[in-house]
């Protein structure tokens, strides 16, 4: 009996967190509609992370989010990251030609 209570246990645990990591992948096609219809969200910049995986950075100027997806050479895109208060980066300064004094 205690053995029963100690798996239930562990699965009632680890259940939510496997659960949720599943509900963060989809289609890219379905998660790109989701974030332009959804969020007004556009496409930033990216690159690959490796042969298998490609990082996007998602954000709307108009609603401040941002989404950061991560998308598998088989097509599933997972959220990694998302969140709200978007700013853009400041210019680069340009340093002075020349010697400096």
């Amino acid at each position: 009996m205690l053995r029963i209570l100690t798996g239930l246990t562990l699965l009632v645990a680890f259940a939510p967190a496997s659960l949720h990591a599943q509900s963060n992948c989809a289609a890219r096609e379905t998660v790109i509609q989701k974030l332009e219809a959804g969020y007004g969200e556009t496409f930033s910049g990216g690159g690959l992370q490796n042969a298998s995986s490609i990082f996007e950075v998602w954000f709307s100027e108009e609603k401040g989010t941002w989404t950061i997806l991560m998308t598998r050479a088989d097509g599933t895109s997972c959220i990694m990251a998302s969140g709200t208060n978007w700013r853009e980066a400041l210019p680069a300064q340009k340093k002075a030609k020349g010697t400096p004094s």
